[in-house]
Parts: C-alpha cells; sequence; structure tokens
C-alpha cells in the first residue's frame, strides 16, 4: 500500500506539473487585442474566414475608403472574384514569348517576359500581365448625415474607441457624430462570403444613418485600393429585389457577373446613384441588423442578421485558437518577449482570415492587389509552411488545391521549354495561367516547395494516403528538376543555370548559375522525392540519383558562401547587396545537408549582417536569417534579426507588416514570423534540446506546445 501511495504521490505531483504548463490560450490571445482610438490609415482591421475578407476603418465598415486609399486599404475581396478587360486586339499569349538558349545546347526554351518591341507584342505582354485581375467586391459602409444636412467626413468623428476581439474575431466599435453615439459590431460568417452588422444610435431614429453599398470598376493597376469610382459606363449594377427586410444587387463587368444579398431589419434599399446603393432603416427602431453576402451566383439563401453572423465568428474562432499550437511568453524579462508574442498572435490571426483558401494567396492577402491580385507560387513557403508547423496542416493541404488545378499549364509550360515533368508557374491566377514577368519566368526556387510542403504533411501523422494523393505531384516536380539541371562534361556534374534569376533577384539570367541557396534545395528536394519513392515500395529514379550524385557544389570564396557560383567576389560589390540574402537560405529554409560547411555558412552570416544593404530587404528576409542563426546555434543572433531595426521589418498596430509606401501590406513577413517561431522552439529535425533557438540565460520564461519540428 505504501507503495502505490507512493506513485500516486508522484503521479499526483506529475499530472500537477502538466497542468501548470498548460497554456491559458484565450488569455494570450486577449492581451493582444487591437484598440483603435483616432482614424488611422494604417491601422484598419479585418474580419473574414480564409477565403473572404472585409476590412474596415474606424465605423466597423467601409465608410471612407477614398480617405484610407492609401493605407491599408478598405478591401472586400474573395478567392472566385476575378475579371478580365476585353481583349479587343485579339492579343495571344504567343505573342509574350521569346526565346533562349542559355546553354548553347540548341534548346530555344520560350519564355513569357516582358517584350518591349515591337509594340504589339509590349502592349500584348502588358493585357496578360493585367488579365485576370481580382476583384474589389464592393465597398458597404455607413453613411452619416450631419445637421446641416452634409455628408460626415471622418474629422467629424470624436469620442473613436475601436476594439477587435482576437478570440472571437468580431469587432466593436464606438464614435459620436455632434454628439451622439454610435456603436458597431462587425463579424464575418465563417461558413460563406458573408459579413454581419449591428449597428445601435439615436442617429436612426433621426434617419442620419444609413449603410450604403458602392460598386468601384477594376483599377487594372498593380495596385487596386477598392476607390476607384471612374469607368462608370463599363460596368453596370442594378437592383433584382427589394423589399422591407431584403435586397438582391446584380454587378456586371467585362467577365464578372455576381450578386449581393442584404438582408436587414425593417427598412428599405434603394439605388442611390450610379453603382451606389442606400439602405435607410426604419426611423421607428434605434438600431438595426443586416448580414451581407457576395456571391457569384443568385441562389437563394435563408434570411441571417448578426446573431447568426456573431455565432459563428465566436465559434471558429474558438476552434481555431483551441486547435493547434500555442506559446506564451508571460514572465520573461527579455523586452522583446511581448512584442514577439504580439507579432506571432496578430499573425495567426491576419494569415487565418487572408491566407485559408485553396490556393497560394497573394503576397496583399485578401486586402487589396498586389501584382494585379496573383498569387506568387514562389513566396508560397512562406504563406503555408507556418500552418503545419502550428499542427494545422488542413489549412496548408486547402492551399494545395491549387497545384492539381493547375497542373496540365504546368505540364505545358515545362514542354514548351523542352523540359520533363511540370514547371510550377511562378506569377499566374487561380487556375494557373502564366503572367508574362522578365524576373518570374527566370526563378526557379519555387519548384522545390511542393516537395517541402507535401512531405510536411506527411510527416504530421506519416499516413500512407499523403504519399498516395500527392506523388504525382512530387513525382512530376522531381522530374522536371532532374532534367533541368544541365550537365557539365568538362566537370562532371549538374548545373543550375544559366537560365537562372535567384531567389537573390539583382543577377540576370544569361548570366546566372549554381545559386547556393537553390543547389542546396534541389539537392534536398530530390532526395526526399527518392524518400516517397521507397516509402511506396518503388524503385528509386536512376537520373534522378545521378542528378543527386554530380549535383555542383555550393560556390565557396574566400571561406564563404557564394549568392551565386557566375557571381565572384560577390560580398565586393554593393548591387549584389541588395534584395533577399538568400544564400542564408541554403541553411536556413533547408534542411542541413552533407554539402553545406556549417563553419563556411557562419562566415557566410557574419559578412552578410555586416554588410549587407538590409534597407533594401523584404520582410521575410529577417526571419530567414533569423532560422540561419538558430540552425548555427546563435539564439541571440536569431532574436537579433527578428527585430533588426529596419523599416521593411515593421509591424503595425494591426499586425500587418509595412513594407512601403507601395506595399503597405506583406503577408510573408507574417508567415515568417509564426514559421521562425515553431522552428526555434521545437527545433528542427537534428537539433536537440528544449526550445533550441532560444537563450538559456533565463530572460526568456517559455511555455509552448502542439509545434512541430522542422525537417
Amino acid at each position: 500500500m505504501k507503495k502505490i501511495a507512493i506513485y500516486l504521490s508522484l503521479f499526483c505531483i506529475g499530472f500537477s506539473s502538466l497542468n501548470a504548463q498548460k497554456i491559458d490560450r484565450k488569455k494570450v490571445v486577449q492581451r493582444h487585442n487591437v484598440v483603435n482610438t483616432k482614424a488611422d490609415t494604417l491601422s484598419t482591421l479585418t474580419v473574414g474566414n480564409g477565403k473572404f475578407a472585409y476590412t474596415v476603418d474606424i465605423t466597423g465598415m467601409q465608410s471612407f475608403p477614398e480617405y484610407y486609399k492609401n493605407g491599408v486599404s478598405l478591401g472586400t475581396q474573395s478567392e472566385w472574384g476575378w475579371n478580365s478587360f476585353p481583349n479587343t486586339e485579339n492579343f495571344k499569349f504567343e505573342e509574350t514569348l521569346k526565346p533562349y538558349d542559355f546553354n548553347n545546347d540548341g534548346r530555344k526554351a520560350l519564355y513569357s517576359v516582358q517584350i518591349k518591341e515591337p509594340e504589339r507584342n509590349k502592349k500584348a505582354v502588358e493585357y496578360f500581365r493585367v488579365n485576370q485581375h481580382r476583384l474589389q467586391l464592393g465597398n458597404v459602409g455607413i453613411e452619416l448625415i450631419k445637421k446641416n444636412g452634409q455628408k460626415a467626413q471622418v474629422s467629424d468623428l470624436q469620442n473613436i474607441n475601436q476594439k477587435i476581439d482576437l478570440w472571437t474575431g468580431i469587432i466593436t466599435s464606438e464614435f459620436t457624430l455632434e454628439g451622439t453615439l454610435v456603436k458597431v459590431w462587425t463579424a464575418s460568417f465563417q461558413n460563406s462570403d458573408k459579413i454581419g452588422v449591428k449597428i445601435e444610435s439615436d442617429l436612426i431614429s433621426q434617419k442620419r444613418l444609413k449603410v450604403f453599398a458602392k460598386y468601384p470598376y477594376p483599377s487594372g493597376q498593380f495596385l487596386d485600393e477598392a476607390a476607384f469610382y471612374g469607368n462608370e459606363n463599363q460596368h453596370s449594377t442594378k437592383l433584382i429585389s427589394s423589399n422591407s427586410t431584403q435586397g438582391l444587387i446584380e454587378h456586371k463587368l467585362q467577365t464578372a457577373d455576381y450578386f449581393t444579398q442584404l438582408y436587414f431589419t425593417d427598412g428599405k434599399l434603394s439605388e442611390a446613384g450610379k453603382h451606389y446603393f442606400v439602405f435607410e432603416p426604419s426611423s421607428k427602431s434605434k438600431n438595426l441588423e443586416l448580414t451581407v453576402e457576395f456571391s457569384e451566383k443568385n441562389q437563394k439563401t435563408s434570411k441571417s442578421l448578426f446573431a447568426d453572423a456573431e455565432k459563428e465568428s465566436v465559434s471558429g474562432w474558438k476552434n481555431f485558437w483551441e486547435s493547434g499550437a500555442a506559446v506564451d511568453f508571460e514572465g520573461s524579462t527579455d523586452k522583446r518577449a511581448n512584442e514577439l508574442e504580439r507579432r506571432i498572435v496578430l499573425s495567426e490571426y491576419l494569415t487565418k482570415v487572408q491566407c485559408g483558401g485553396s490556393n497560394p494567396p497573394q503576397e496583399t492577402g485578401l486586402t487589396f492587389n498586389s501584382w494585379y491580385g496573383k498569387p506568387h507560387t514562389e513566396m508560397h513557403w512562406w504563406h503555408g509552411v507556418h500552418f503545419a508547423l502550428w499542427g494545422r496542416p488542413e489549412i496548408l493541404e486547402k492551399q494545395l488545391d491549387y497545384y492539381f488545378r493547375s497542373f496540365d499549364k504546368a505540364k505545358k509550360l515545362a514542354e514548351r521549354q523542352g523540359y520533363k515533368g511540370v514547371r510550377w508557374i511562378k506569377m499566374s491566377d487561380n487556375e494557373g495561367n502564366e503572367s508574362p514577368s522578365s524576373v518570374a519566368a527566370f526563378l526557379i526556387w519555387e519548384q522545390p516547395h511542393l516537395i517541402y510542403m507535401t512531405e510536411l504533411l506527411y510527416r504530421h501523422n506519416k499516413d500512407k494516403k499523403v504519399l498516395e494523393k500527392y506523388k504525382d505531384l512530387v513525382y512530376e516536380t522531381a522530374e522536371f528538376m532532374a532534367d533541368f539541371a544541365t550537365y557539365d562534361k568538362e566537370k562532371n556534374r549538374y548545373n543550375l543555370g544559366k537560365g537562372v534569376i535567384p531567389a537573390q533577384e539583382v543577377f540576370p539570367a544569361k548570366d546566372t548559375f549554381n545559386p547556393t541557396y537553390e543547389v542546396a534545395y534541389w539537392d534536398w528536394a530530390l532526395k526526399v522525392a527518392q524518400q516517397w519513392k521507397e516509402r511506396l515500395g518503388e524503385s528509386r529514379d536512376k537520373k534522378w540519383d545521378d542528378v543527386i550524385n554530380k549535383l555542383a557544389p555550393l560556390p565557396i570564396q574566400d571561406g564563404v558562401y557564394l549568392s551565386t557560383e557566375s557571381a565572384k567576389d560577390s560580398f565586393t560589390f554593393p548591387k549584389w547587396m541588395t534584395d533577399h540574402p538568400a544564400v542564408l537560405g541554403a541553411l536556413g529554409m533547408v534542411p542541413e545537408s552533407p554539402k553545406l560547411d556549417k563553419k563556411i555558412m557562419k562566415n557566410t552570416l557574419d559578412i552578410v549582417w555586416e554588410r549587407w544593404n538590409w534597407g533594401h530587404t523584404w520582410g521575410w528576409d529577417f526571419p530567414m536569417t533569423a532560422m540561419t542563426a538558430a540552425r548555427l546555434g546563435l539564439p541571440n543572433k536569431a532574436l537579433d534579426a527578428l527585430f533588426m531595426d529596419i523599416q521593411t521589418n515593421t509591424y503595425l498596430k494591426n499586425g500587418h507588416n509595412f513594407q512601403d509606401g507601395r506595399l503597405r501590406i506583406y503577408l510573408p513577413g507574417n508567415g515568417g514570423i509564426l514559421t521562425t517561431v515553431a522552428m526555434m522552439l521545437e527545433g528542427w529535425d537534428n537539433s536537440t534540446g528544449q526550445y533550441p533557438g532560444f537563450p538559456k540565460d533565463g530572460s526568456w520564461k517559455i511555455k509552448a506546445e502542439g509545434f512541430k519540428k522542422m525537417p
């Protein structure tokens, strides 16, 4: 009995210890709720569900889109909302193609590039860059009327107090207009492209508060900030039906035809101008509720109001936050701990809202367009990997649907250039239609991403069904990689390039070969593809093994890794020390391999740290640098990288990674933070000890649960 009592006592102590370490997730999340007390154009807030997002100003709706357009714009975007302008000159995609023979092997590979002449080809290039473009579906905001009958402006709002409860995904907004209080609650449905809003104010009974729906026209520009109201005659909107509790609007463009269904408490929806509709609530009440749904089809839906949105949002976000991984830095004495935790929580929220659909997201998510709204597959690593490392592989798996849909087009691209397998398209719409680009056409680092991401899915629970589902994608990806490598008879090795622009995009395709990061990534991915063969009981591919065994070594000069073998003295020319320091990715992003010498990489990190033009970098460069430092056993350096005081490493009040006046938000930075923190906490395949990426000097108090190791 005495022994049993001792065992029970030990068990209870162990259980108590485990309980003590359990994270209060709600507390962690809610201590980073965002509060706004003024109309800051860079502090807008977003609700959404991963495939649809709605970004609001200080009123809790999109009341002042023109005021906010140069900040974090008031976008309403979905996965399905795309349009193309008329192809009036009957351009053919073939007019964007230019032949190249980089290795003098007679290949004459055709690349879609930004041809400058003749004029018709130049116009064809521009047409296919702009089309398809992602749509801003519409602005839905509050129309406020002052006592003198004029419409209120942002400057007329006082006593502003807005908060997003990240645990529930609900935004509450309060303000006064000429002394009268307005309270607004905003939420997104989690299973449809629909928002719910509740408003309370005496302004309703005074007929001084209405809700509008306004439809901008696609800007056709690099950015579309949801506030271009020109070209009124080139699209049409009409009110299809309306009664005291609902209204249906149809919006037609050149190739897009979609619907906006509104349900509301008692009132009337009517056309108030070109592409402008106003809901005027009944003056019998001081409150209103409404839902607004955007859809591709005119489909009957059951009536819903704010309470329904609230219920879905609370349930959906609770499920999200209670799933997967979590970390708590409370009690740390390092002054950066709370800020890192803030960036983590807000990045989790933003990537769930903006990157949870069935495609690689665009770099600005579902807020406003960058590069015409088109996803960039080389960024998919940064958008998707963190979901798997945070124990939410199902979100990453949804994104991978894109590769099945675009497979045939990727196959044709490889064939057009004389290669086997599939060459994944760098810049495309959701269906894999290629966009001309003199940079994108020559990038190759997106190619192994598919292998990396599917490997993460397999590693989650080592389910053979994952291998069966993705094996064709993995094998065809590897087939291209092996065929793309060029055999050098003189040196008896395979080279990558010429005809390559590395992840560090400053090097010309015609001269560049064997970039360090890409060579390391090629080596790792081909080896993993062979492992898939073995796991499925298949024979290894002889050609892949030949490339693996004879792939060029990582280029070295003076004890450091070069950015590319073709760029000797690359750390002495200022031009070659800008953009992404991708040479560090050969260890930071790519698992350690026998090809890499960690002492040489340590020297490389030191040189890059000292000499790089960090002012000309991007948001994911800092997480990448941190991952390299962590793998080198330099946790303090990793944290210094994450907090480098550079503009492109800025994280706004709402959590977005700010780059510059052009890219006010940049989601690869958010994904990078999450990926790096997961790695620093849980480690990587050959790491040892707890939290290997964090200092062991007592300055960090850490609770972590649910993370997966990085390869």
